[in-house]
């Protein structure tokens, strides 16, 4: 069978995003956030996707989820001025926005080729772990798009402000504990449950717990290459002595992972 080709103008793309977000305030710290994240975000899936020496076809396509992904956040940003899951499901909000009935899909990409493949894409980006897709194309890039977008958060991390990530200080965030549950699945190399989050160290830890679900050797190359781990580790100054043990153990055992 002979392969389709997807034409995709991401220029036009990009001018159809601005567009789009003409409608939230550009000004407010957690849409601006998300804007600047969305952007880099398409810098790191062209990054992994070339390192990983796709062809150009699955580039553009990389890159045009990256654009997407996080459609959804700021309608969760207008209404809650907030990122919890609890109040709303980002990804699967920005899928439906994309692909309901409205079609907005095609301000973005005129052909609909791999519609079915972007929108699995982004409704899965965030879950918690990634299931139920038989296609091994489609799998490519619902793997792609959670490095890449993992892959921004490191730099997210270390440049945003504690109080626009957390509606706190490194201090206080420091001198919180780390939770049983959230201890518990660092401990088995897992990502965090959202709904186990309860202290500020606990969401600190599990920013960094999310990098047991890396995808590709591209990936941890670029962590490696910019010592992402170790630095956002060593942002947080941490008062509390069992904390300090329990962060360079999830540090070590993430190196460890690096490794393969």
């Amino acid at each position: 069978m002979e392969k389709q080709e997807l034409h995709i103008d991401f220029e036009a793309a990009k001018a159809a995003f601005e567009t789009y977000l003409d409608e939230y305030d550009r000004t407010d710290d957690k849409i601006h956030l998300k804007i600047v994240h969305t952007y880099c975000v398409v810098e790191c899936a062209e990054k992994i996707a070339t390192r990983m020496h796709l062809g150009q076809e699955d580039v553009q396509l990389a890159k045009i989820i990256g654009l997407l992904h996080d459609i959804g956040r700021f309608e969760q940003i207008r209404r809650f001025h907030s990122f919890e899951p609890g109040t709303m499901d980002h990804a699967v909000y920005g899928a439906e926005l994309l692909f309901g009935p409205e079609k907005m899909i095609r301000r973005f990409v005129k052909e609909d080729t791999f519609d079915k493949l972007i929108e699995t894409a982004i409704a899965k980006h965030s879950d918690f772990r990634l299931e139920g897709i038989s296609d091994a194309h489609t799998l490519l890039h619902a793997r792609l798009i959670r490095d890449a977008d993992k892959l921004d958060n490191c730099r997210v991390k270390l440049e945003e402000t504690m109080e626009t990530l957390l509606d706190m200080d490194e201090a206080t965030v420091g001198a919180s504990p780390i939770s049983e549950k959230v201890w518990a699945s660092c401990l088995a190399g897992e990502s965090v449950l959202s709904a186990n989050r309860v202290s500020g160290m606990d969401y600190w830890v599990s920013y960094l717990a999310l990098y047991f679900d890396i995808n590709f050797p591209e990936t941890w190359q670029i962590i490696r290459e910019n010592h992402y781990i170790d630095r956002i580790a060593a942002r947080v100054p941490y008062s509390r002595e069992d904390t300090k043990e329990k962060v360079a153990h999830l540090v070590a055992a993430l190196h460890q992972r690096m490794k393969g």
